[in-house]
C-alpha cells in the first residue's frame, strides 16, 4: 500500500515505520521535523518520501502541492499526532496545545481527504483511553459511556472529528493505553529510577494501568491498514491492565531491583499540575473487539513486555 504517515515521528512511530517498510508499503511522513532528527534505524530514513510540514496548520495543506499529491496519491492514511498528554504541567497554552495538534490536524486531514475525488480507502486514526474518564472501579470496554473531564471531552472530539471522513474511507480508531517502550514515554523515565533501586508505584498505586507493549500496537495498526474487517473503535490495550502498585512490582521483578520506595501523589502534582490526573487516576480498560478480531498479542502479558523492553534498551 501507499501511505501516508501523520505524527508518526514519535514513540509509536519509530517502531512503526520500520514495521511498515519491513512489510512493502511505500511511505510518506509528514513531520515538522527532518528525517535526520528523528532518529530511525539506518538505512530506512532515506527509502522514505519525506514531507517537513505542520499538519495542523490549515496553511500547510493550502501552500504545499507535494502534501496534497501525497494524500492523493495514498491508499491509507495513519494519524497519530498529538502533543504527549502528561509531560508538563497543564497550563493554559499547553491545553490549548494538546487540542490544537490532534484536533486542527485532523479537520484539516479530512478535509482535504473530502476534496479528493478518490480519497484513500482507510484511516487509522488515534484516540486514548482518556475516552472513558478516570476510575477506581469501573471496567471500560469500546461500547461504555464515555467520561466527563478534560481528556475525555477532548478524545470525544477528536474521534469525532475523525468520523468526518469521506464515506468511502473505512475508518479504525484506535484508543490508546499506555505505550509501553524503552525508547520513550513512562517506562523509560522509570527505567534509570527502578534501576537504581529508587523505584516504587507513583500515588496510592492502586489505580488501575491500561498498557500495550509498542510492538503489539504498532502491529494493530498494521492489521487496521491491511484487514478490511478493522473498523470503528477499538480500544488499543493489552489483555491484562494491572494496578499501579503490580506494575512496579512487575519492573522491579523484572530488573532484579527492589520497588519499595512510592512517589507521593502531591510530589507529581507539584511537577505536572493537573497533567497528574493521567498517572494517578487512571482506568480499567479492556477490548472486546480485540478478541472478535483475532488480534494475536506477542507480549499478553506484564512480564512479558517488560522483559521485551528492557531486553531491547540493554542492546
Amino acid at each position: 500500500m501507499r501511505l501516508l504517515l501523520i505524527g508518526c515521528t514519535g514513540l509509536v512511530g519509530r517502531g512503526l515505520i520500520p514495521l511498515l517498510h519491513e512489510a512493502g508499503h511505500q511511505l510518506t511522513v509528514v513531520s515538522r521535523r527532518s528525517a535526520s532528527a528523528v532518529g530511525l534505524p539506518d538505512g530506512i530514513a532515506p527509502q522514505l518520501h519525506w514531507i517537513q510540514a505542520d499538519p495542523s496548520a490549515p496553511s500547510s495543506w493550502a501552500s504545499s502541492a507535494a502534501l496534497t499529491q501525497a494524500l492523493a496519491a495514498c491508499d491509507g492514511v495513519v494519524n497519530l499526532a498529538g502533543e504527549p498528554i502528561a509531560e508538563q504541567r497543564w497550563t493554559p497554552q499547553h491545553l490549548r496545545l494538546l487540542e490544537s495538534s490532534r484536533l486542527e490536524t485532523t479537520r484539516c486531514l479530512v478535509e482535504a481527504m473530502a476534496a479528493l475525488d478518490t480519497p484513500p480507502s482507510v484511516l487509522v486514526n488515534a484516540s486514548a483511553v482518556g475516552y472513558f474518564g478516570t476510575s477506581a472501579n469501573a471496567r471500560f470496554e469500546e461500547s461504555s459511556a464515555p467520561g466527563s473531564d478534560f481528556l475525555a471531552s477532548l478524545c470525544q472530539r477528536w474521534e469525532k472529528m475523525a468520523t468526518a471522513k469521506p464515506d468511502a474511507t473505512r475508518l479504525v480508531v484506535l484508543r490508546i493505553g499506555i505505550v509501553l517502550s524503552c525508547d520513550g514515554g513512562a517506562l523509560a523515565k522509570m527505567l534509570p529510577v527502578f534501576r537504581t533501586g529508587f523505584g516504587g508505584p507513583i500515588g496510592s498505586g492502586q489505580q488501575w494501568m491500561s498498557w500495550i507493549e509498542r510492538n503489539d500496537l504498532c502491529r494493530m495498526i498494521q492489521s487496521a491498514l491491511e484487514q478490511p474487517s478493522w473498523s470503528g473503535a477499538i480500544d488499543a490495550v493489552a489483555p491484562e491492565p494491572v494496578s499501579m502498585a503490580d506494575f512496579a512490582s512487575g519492573l522491579g521483578r523484572c530488573l532484579d531491583r527492589p520497588s519499595l520506595l512510592p512517589v507521593p501523589g502531591p510530589v507529581l502534582q507539584l511537577l505536572l499540575g493537573d497533567g497528574a490526573q493521567v498517572v494517578l487516576d487512571g482506568q480499567r480498560v479492556c477490548s472486546n473487539r480485540l478478541e472478535e478480531l483475532a488480534f494475536s498479542f506477542r507480549c499478553p502479558t506484564l512480564d512479558a513486555a517488560l522483559a521485551a523492553a528492557t531486553s531491547s534498551s540493554s542492546r
